[in-house]
């Protein structure tokens, strides 16, 4: 076979190897299958094939032949010379070299006479790691053994890309099917129905801004007959501010399994979350009980503000009566208390209603939270909050929520 013929022989070899590699999404298959061509086209005794990770800026490798994995700095030896270089190296004396790092022989007990490092790239030119080869079996390599480890590394290179977007499509489907797992998980921890207290009207609502958000609203019906309630806010929204929320609401619960004085509960409630949280995260809450006989609510509200109280045509607002949770060990939380006469409202919004800004960056504010809950007094608790979401996304021009939107409306009825 002449030259010409044995090039030709060796090119076809490079297409079908090329043919191998679309149809394996396996990366070690791929590497193996990198690794065999370059030693069968090369002619030569091993090959290594190095994955560029841009992070650390380094050549690392989980295949080469009659050796263990190795990892390198990408801008030293002869491989980061052809990774900075972008070309073709080929050394005929490795030892001669004063890149070649004769420390991987040592250790193999391998010798190395020459070798060639090939950069791996897809098709927008970004590197994807370097081919070497080492030890052509008949004399050093030469400018035919470059043009087909070219031929051979573009290959590559589109083929390492290919796997590495079908792994980034495979994790953001995996994040995806968590995120929804975790959305319902959450759904599902909000209550089913709005209580049924007599005398009273009340609901609640959450729209989270992404799949699972740091809101939460809860009813608990206490065994004298009282209604406990919560709506709480944590620090950020998200999978992380979920897990948290959800942490909450458990502490709360507990602790109402023990006792009802809520300044207790809730110091207790401050208490854990100081021990699990982070300096940067907190929680706003407001904690209540409805006592429906006397009208009268009971509650603790740990930075969750404003609170806004609706009686005849008059609308007030009042702060906090306390920090917010995970801020101070050393917190203390004072009860307050509120009576309700037929027709009073009580309307609880997380900061997501009150913060949401328009196209020129005006902010919903209290005012038009004000103006809405007196235009509809006689609404039902869901349709106030119905308008409340409405009037909220037409301000704002937003389908959805910058962040989370949680309300809770007790309306005494008869």
């Amino acid at each position: 076979m002449d030259a010409q013929a044995a090039q030709i022989a060796r090119l076809r070899r490079i297409l079908e190897v090329s043919r191998q590699l679309a149809i394996t999404d396996d990366l070690d298959v791929l590497l193996g299958m990198i690794v065999r061509a370059a030693c069968q086209t090369l002619d030569c005794e091993r090959a290594t094939v190095f994955l560029y990770d841009p992070k650390r800026n380094e050549l690392w490798s989980r295949v080469a032949t009659g050796a263990s994995g190795l990892c390198v700095p990408a801008d030293r030896g002869i491989a980061g010379a052809a990774a900075s270089s972008r070309r073709v190296v080929n050394v005929s004396d490795a030892y001669a070299d004063p890149r070649f790092n004769p420390e991987v022989d040592r250790q193999t007990g391998f010798r190395t006479r020459n070798l060639l490092a090939v950069p791996l790239e897809n098709l927008s030119g970004e590197l994807m790691g370097v081919l070497q080869a080492l030890n052509r079996r008949q004399g050093a390599f030469d400018a035919a053994d470059e043009e087909l480890a070219r031929v051979l590394g573009a290959q590559a290179g589109v083929a390492l890309h290919r796997w590495q977007l079908l792994q980034e499509y495979a994790e953001k489907q995996r994040m995806a099917r968590d995120l929804e797992i975790a959305r319902r998980i959450q759904q599902g921890l909000f209550p089913r129905q709005s209580p049924q207290v007599p005398g009273y009207d009340i609901a609640g609502w959450n729209r989270c801004a992404d799949e699972t958000g740091g809101d939460c609203y809860d009813f608990i019906a206490l065994d004298d007959g009282r209604l406990a309630l919560l709506l709480a806010d944590a620090t950020g929204h998200g999978i992380g501010a979920a897990l948290i929320m959800t942490q909450c609401r458990a502490f709360f619960r507990a602790m109402l399994s023990v006792t009802t004085d809520l300044a207790a509960i809730v110091e207790r409630v401050n208490e854990l979350l100081m021990r699990d949280l982070t300096p940067e995260r907190f929680v706003t809450a407001f904690f209540g009980i409805l006592d429906q006989r006397r009208h009268e609510l009971s509650y603790v509200s740990a930075g969750q503000g404003p609170l806004l109280f609706a009686c005849a045509d008059q609308i007030f607002f009042s702060g906090a009566s306390a920090l917010p949770l995970a801020v101070s060990e050393r917190a203390r939380y004072q009860v307050q208390r509120l009576e309700f006469a037929r027709g009073d409202r009580l309307v609880l919004l997380t900061d997501g209603f009150y913060e949401a800004t328009d196209a020129k960056g005006e902010v919903f504010g209290q005012q038009r939270v004000a103006d809405l809950v007196r235009a509809h007094g006689g609404s039902a608790a869901t349709e106030l909050i119905e308008r409340l979401y409405g009037q909220v996304r037409e301000f704002s021009g937003r389908e959805s929520p910058a962040d989370d939107l949680t309300a809770l409306v007790v309306r005494r009825v008869r």
